[in-house]
């Protein structure tokens, strides 16, 4: 018996507004790694943070010989021959108004634990490029080109460029059999950056991977706050305004949730910058509200809830005894719960033995806030093994 499950998936949220932030006659190809096998797949697209009306001219989905774990290159190549259009409500072109989503017909076609397929979209009109996400990790790129590519095998090298912003496609289904399963990881930059593709590759280790996962991540974004302003919008949402459309997922059971340091570094002061007030910081009980929400409303779907600590933040620009001292209030907590299944202590893990406030230098990207690839990597190791299966 077979199950629509998600085997990938990103956020939706606000693309960094520009004067060029519209586009046409453009493709869009985005590799993806196929964690387990099935016999069908589904797309969702979503405008949800768009102010306009969407035009997907064509959509397609073919299998490619690219290794997701090697290098793809430039020209994302896919089969020809085997390319199939992705249709909605038996159409080959859809409308997506502001706020709404579509999911598409199901597309019959077989793949096998650690094929990559090809998802191409066309824009042959002018498009407001507004819903997206940025991601990156070493499953995670896309490409654009000039001009309809969505059945051509390998992108021209001249008119091709490379992108880590997703663009409207928020969820892949795959028909597969019972017993695969998916897990969350829900949070902000540090889970927009690379640690879930780490752990899709621990996952792809195990000889009968049944274990997707699917990253809802938004740099920036707060649990408790938003900036609705066009210098920060695309910092995203706040939690009550994300959690709703991004939790519910096929397949799931299980939410990783890592965050809460933007809502502790991010005020500075009206005097420093008038869209940061210090009003903004919330307290250690407010901040932990905010998180028992999260917890509430996993529950509500069944999830297991899995909390990350909240990482170092010694020698980041805002970095200031009274936030170190909120962080500690913050994991404090989350060490100690009894609402959540378990504590994965990433802080613990990565910090300085001698200087606790302080990434191990190893660890340390360099900007004191986000961790290092080997970090990432780190993190991806200790989430607990009997969630892959």
């Amino acid at each position: 018996m077979n199950q629509w499950i998600s085997m990938w998936g990103n956020a939706i949220s606000f693309a960094e507004r520009r004067p060029e932030s519209y586009a046409k006659n453009i493709t869009l190809r985005y590799p993806i790694y196929v964690p387990f096998s099935g016999e069908a797949l589904r797309f969702t697209f979503d405008n949800y943070c768009g102010t306009e009306k969407i035009d997907i001219t064509k959509a397609t989905v073919s299998l490619s010989p690219v290794n997701m774990k090697e290098k793809v290159g430039l020209t994302c190549p896919m089969y020809e021959k085997q390319v199939q259009e992705i249709t909605f409500f038996s159409s080959t072109d859809v409308t997506i108004l502001p706020n709404d989503h579509v999911v598409s017909d199901p597309v019959f076609i077989d793949v096998k634990a650690g094929d990559t397929i090809c998802v191409n979209l066309y824009f042959a009109n002018y498009t407001s490029m507004q819903s997206a996400v940025l991601v990156t990790g070493p499953l995670s790129k896309g490409y654009f080109s000039i001009g309809d590519m969505t059945k051509v095998g390998n992108l021209p090298l001249e008119e091709t460029k490379a992108t880590n912003w997703f663009y409207f496609l928020s969820n892949i289904e795959i028909l597969s059999p019972i017993g695969n399963h998916t897990i969350l990881c829900y949070g902000d930059s540090i889970t927009a950056q690379s640690w879930p593709d780490y752990l899709m590759l621990r996952a792809a280790t195990n000889e009968n991977n049944h274990t997707a996962i699917v990253r809802r991540a938004v740099s920036g974004t707060r649990v408790l706050r938003q900036y609705d302003c066009l210098t920060y919008q695309s910092y995203g949402l706040k939690g009550t305004n994300r959690f709703l459309h991004e939790a519910p997922t096929s397949g799931c059971d299980t939410i990783i949730i890592q965050q809460g340091i933007n809502d502790i570094i991010h005020p500075v002061g009206t005097e420093q910058n008038p869209f940061r007030p210090m009003s903004d910081l919330p307290t250690s009980n407010e901040l932990i509200d905010g998180l028992k929400w999260y917890i509430e409303e996993a529950r509500a779907l069944n999830y297991k809830v899995y909390m990350g600590t909240l990482l170092p933040i010694k020698g980041w620009r805002t970095f200031a005894p009274f936030r170190e001292e909120l962080r500690n209030e913050i994991n404090a907590w989350i060490r100690s719960t009894t609402d959540i299944d378990a504590c994965i202590d990433f802080d613990l893990a990565l910090r300085d033995v001698s200087d606790p406030s302080a990434f191990k230098t190893s660890y340390d990207s360099g900007d004191h806030l986000h961790p290092s690839a080997k970090a990432y990597k780190k993190m991806a190791d200790i989430v607990p093994s009997d969630l892959i299966f």
